[in-house]
């Protein structure tokens, strides 16, 4: 289990969208130096990256943004709600229906999808095998601690 201090859940949301919070917590930790290594291969890629294209920014411009803001824990979650719309400005704003498309596809990739095979590699590589697990968001939150079969945070209105 690898527990990260300062790393919120996918499920977590900033305005209207989830992921994009903790994207905001693994740049602030790896400008901190303490982002986990085994966190390193996927800074930018993976989620982040897809997170940057639905947003339309890169991933180096929202480093270089959260830099701005302020890196304390009480100024950065001040600051999330201001570099997304930040993000908006740069790359257009999201209607609601698009967030909600957003945040079910998050919240459900890995379940029926290309991803399927990979998450179920992963959940005997992380040594989860036995843990309900249908969603790569699953194998992260269980992975860090958090049961979402049992806290139910998509239920949630900011999880």
């Amino acid at each position: 289990m690898t527990y990260v201090p300062g790393l919120r859940s996918c499920y977590a949301k900033v305005g209207r969208l989830v992921y994009f919070g903790r994207m905001l917590d693994k740049i602030r930790l790896h400008a901190a130096g303490t982002l986990p290594a085994d966190y390193q291969p996927n800074f930018g890629r993976g989620f982040d990256g897809v997170c940057c294209r639905f947003l339309r920014v890169k991933h180096a411009d929202v480093i270089a943004r959260v830099a701005l803001g302020g890196t304390a824990k009480a100024d950065a979650l001040v600051a999330d709600d201001l570099i997304l719309a930040w993000c908006f400005e740069q790359g257009g704003a999201r209607t609601s229906e698009e967030c909600e498309i957003w945040n079910n596809f998050m919240m459900k990739r890995g379940w029926r999808d290309s991803s399927s095979a990979p998450l179920a590699e992963r959940i005997v590589t992380f040594g989860l095998t036995g843990k309900t697990i249908e969603t790569l968001f699953d194998l992260i939150e269980n992975d860090e601690g958090r049961d979402p079969s049992v806290t139910k945070p998509w239920l949630a209105e900011n999880p």
